[in-house]
């Protein structure tokens, strides 16, 4: 029989970043959560979020869900669709992030009680996976960005990720003109507008820039806007543009997942391992993006994407952003549960999900 959740406990915690990655986002949040069930073992999960809504998400921690879980099955997957229903009229983002921090703190529990870590405890694939070297770099003047680029040639990464989105198209070709020049031919280069352009913008924007052989492009439109996205597939196909369009950051549930592949605008789907509500759905969001034959590259959070693109059925990329990693902040009471040496990331088979918070 199930242990029952006995106890549900956070704590919010700040990160500030080494660099800033624009003037409104100087920091992480991170809320800890810990569950504990009636046999008295532990799990330790976390929601996330840059800068704003943390203190959000834990006031909903702390009573909606807390009150919802306690005396429930200790399981996330029964736990997961049942908690949904009863929250979802608070809608997705907010909600879908505080999901996440009982959903992982599940996961934890039930590898630590199997005495595994996350990989082998859901199956294991492979030993590592390619990572690509990402920035938050478009506030970056253009010798700082080639200089990163640079560091990402000489750490191994075979393929790289840059801003685009600039006030004038004419700066934006030419930082990815020089990023292209620095990287060379053969490592893949994707490019990423944060929701920033228009319909009309996107479609010119991306013919400008399809000449430096992109791997995708990442939302190019409002992340929530499923008739432009197909408005742009049409144009792009019109014009002769095979740019592929990639997002999945800023969409909260598998449902929406769902609408924007069965429309067929997609080509990279990118779940957010926490946005979206925690491993559970995540893995959903993979089998739909699989039935569509659409590949998945999970956003940021290599410290627990990492690990689960090792247990996947292909190979899976791992956004590694530049001095932004768990390890990276300095948060972390013990060791890496991941690792990212000559662009590859790796397991260090810790017990659990392996991130537990430092306590000062």
């Amino acid at each position: 029989m199930t242990a029952a959740i006995a106890r549900v406990d956070t704590r919010l915690l700040r990160a500030p970043l080494s660099r800033p990655w624009g003037p409104d986002v100087t920091d992480l949040t991170i809320i800890e959560v810990v569950v504990a069930d009636t046999d008295g073992a532990t799990g330790y999960g976390f929601s996330w979020t840059p800068t704003i809504g943390g203190h959000a998400v834990r006031a909903l921690l702390d009573h909606d869900i807390r009150e919802f879980v306690l005396g429930r099955p200790a399981d996330a997957g029964t736990l997961w669709p049942d908690l949904w229903a009863h929250l979802h009229e608070a809608g997705g983002g907010v909600t879908t992030i505080a999901m996440a921090g009982v959903d992982l703190a599940l996961w934890d529990l039930a590898a630590r009680r199997a005495g595994r870590g996350l990989v082998d405890h859901l199956g294991r694939r492979r030993a590592d996976t390619t990572a690509y070297g990402s920035g938050v770099n478009l506030h970056y003047p253009l010798d700082e960005l080639v200089a990163q680029a640079g560091r990402w040639v000489e750490a191994g990464f075979t393929g790289v990720k840059v801003k685009v989105g600039s006030p004038e198209l004419a700066d934006d070709v030419r930082r990815i003109r020089a990023v292209r020049e620095t990287i060379g031919p053969d490592r893949f280069l994707a490019i990423d507008a944060n929701q920033r352009w228009s319909l009309a913008q996107a479609e010119r924007a991306i013919g400008e820039l399809a000449p430096f052989d992109l791997r995708w492009i990442e939302e190019p439109l409002r992340a929530d806007d499923l008739p432009a996205h197909a408005a742009l597939r049409e144009r792009l196909a019109g014009a002769g543009v095979g740019v592929p369009i990639a997002l999945g950051e800023n969409v909260h549930t598998r449902y929406r997942f769902a609408e924007f592949l069965a429309a067929g605008v997609v080509d990279v789907v990118q779940p957010n391992i926490v946005r979206v509500g925690g491993i559970t759905p995540f893995l959903e969001i993979v089998a739909l993006a699989a039935r569509h034959g659409v590949e998945v590259a999970p956003h940021l959070l290599p410290d627990l994407s990492g690990q689960l693109a090792l247990t996947l059925s292909h190979e899976t990329l791992v956004e590694s952003v530049e001095d932004a990693s768990f390890a990276d902040l300095g948060i972390l009471a013990g060791p890496a549960p991941v690792v990212v040496e000559g662009g590859r990331a790796r397991d260090t088979a810790r017990p659990g999900l392996g991130i537990e918070f430092a306590t000062h």
